[in-house]
């Protein structure tokens, strides 16, 4: 692995050029959850990382990353391939806001909601083939070799649909020589291992010149047992291992090209779940009725570590100032464990979704609870969550890139998550004007 960085690192293009004329290809591969001290401290921390670790000498990598608001999956990984804020791409969270659970828990799949242009629709624009396994709202994506992620079932049946709604004919194809991909949402590290063989087959195959891949088994592991717990370091080594995988296939197939690795959030541990629903219910702005949603008038949208407040009506004088009044309840009493809360202006300013009229960020160790029948208090349903304030260190995320004309072993700071999608913009000779951020490591767009 460190052989294939290295012939990376000293590749004859330098890409990094204000004048760039030559397409470089791309491998962008994400690890949900991956913490940036897992791999700057993993010695220390007794991690076997030997292929994540190779990326500090051979390319350069950001000392902690900055997110988004919220610090979730969905909107931070549109932000990794828009460059803009969730305010601004449109997915304000990992499910679709759904007061009456009509889409039930329907996640936002569907690449159609992103508002902006896309490093996909970039590249498709620079004439560039693409590719990509199983990225965070990518379903209906204008990439030409598509296994968007999508489920509805956790069954086998989940399969179909994903053949349906992937490119035509492409998952029958490699599954004839691959046997079954994953089923629904097996998000665990034998799934990562099944999705990685798929995305190398497309890298031997098709070549993409952009590609997008996504590893989600850390994230699960540290979701049921916490950050740094012995089962979340055996997972991380494993995907480790997938990550080598996955390099030296790319080092094959395009010898020029460039590897980054990002994450969408940090994580820390959990202990309380908060019935946020409770106080709504007791000022009767939300109506149950059969323990369902029969109406309601303000509604907690659920962010993990955090929550966005919405009004059915946001033009409702009466009862906007209700909700700023309990809110004020809520901060005021310790036991629901609020930081802080964003009024809409503030959230705005943040980069979060306009939708919301307020936004309760948690404290560390609480997170929102998930039925409306629970205790204000009771023991997590997690032992790890992210979603908390992206200004904490515990929910900064990772950059690692390697590559032609990326200096060895050099530390690019604190960066913006909104920075990478135009970086990588750069490289692919591709343009991406809407975006918030700055290329790094000196290069501008066009």
């Amino acid at each position: 692995m460190r052989r294939l960085l290295l012939a990376l690192s000293f590749g004859v293009l330098a890409v990094f050029s204000c004048a760039q004329a030559i397409a470089t290809p791309v491998l962008l591969i994400s690890i949900d959850g991956l913490r940036p001290a897992d791999v700057l401290q993993a010695k220390q921390r007794g991690l076997k990382l030997p292929n994540l670790e190779a990326f500090l000498q051979y390319g350069a990598y950001a000392h902690d990353v900055r997110g988004v608001l919220p610090t979730l999956t969905y909107p931070s990984h549109t932000t990794l391939i828009t460059g803009v804020s969730p305010n601004l791409h449109g997915i304000g969270g990992n499910l679709t806001f759904d007061p009456y659970n009509k889409n039930q828990q329907g996640w936002d799949w569907y690449a159609s909601d992103i508002k902006v242009p896309t490093l996909w629709d970039a590249a498709h624009a620079a004439g560039l083939s693409t590719a990509n396994v199983h990225w965070p709202v990518s379903v209906g994506a204008q990439v030409d070799w598509n296994l968007p992620q999508i489920w509805r079932t956790g069954t086998a049946d989940d399969r179909k649909l994903l053949a349906a709604l992937a490119t035509p004919g492409l998952l029958p194809s490699l599954e004839q020589e691959l046997g079954p991909y994953a089923d629904g949402i097996a998000e665990d590290l034998p799934g990562d291992r099944n999705r990685t063989r798929f995305a190398v087959k497309l890298l031997e195959t098709r070549k993409p010149y952009f590609m997008t891949a996504y590893l989600t088994a850390l994230d699960t592991e540290q979701h049921s047992s916490g950050p740094d717990t012995p089962a979340s370091r055996k997972t991380l080594e494993g995907i480790d291992q997938l990550i080598g995988d996955l390099v030296a296939v790319a080092q094959r197939v395009h010898p020029d090209g460039i590897v980054a690795i990002v994450s969408d959030h940090g994580f820390a541990p959990v202990q309380q779940d908060v019935n946020l629903y409770l106080p709504f219910l007791q000022a009767g702005l939300i109506t149950l009725k059969d323990g369902e949603v029969s109406d309601w008038q303000a509604m907690p949208w659920n962010d993990g570590g955090s929550a966005a407040i919405v009004l059915r009506d946001p033009t409702n004088a009466a009862v906007k100032a209700k909700v700023a009044d309990l809110l004020k309840q809520l901060q005021a009493d310790s036991q629901y464990g609020i930081a802080h809360v964003l009024d809409h202006d503030e959230l705005v300013a943040k980069g979060g979704t306009a939708q919301a009229s307020w936004f309760v960020q948690f404290k560390l160790g609480y997170e929102m609870g998930l039925k409306p029948g629970a205790p204000i208090l009771s023991p997590g349903h997690y032992r790890g969550m992210h979603g908390y304030d992206a200004a904490l260190p515990e929910m900064r995320s990772t950059f690692l890139i390697a590559g032609p004309g990326v200096p060895a072993g050099k530390d690019l700071g604190s960066i913006d998550m909104r920075d990478i999608a135009p970086t990588l913009a750069v490289l692919l000779g591709a343009k991406l004007p809407q975006a918030q951020g700055r290329p790094l490591l000196g290069a501008t767009t066009k």
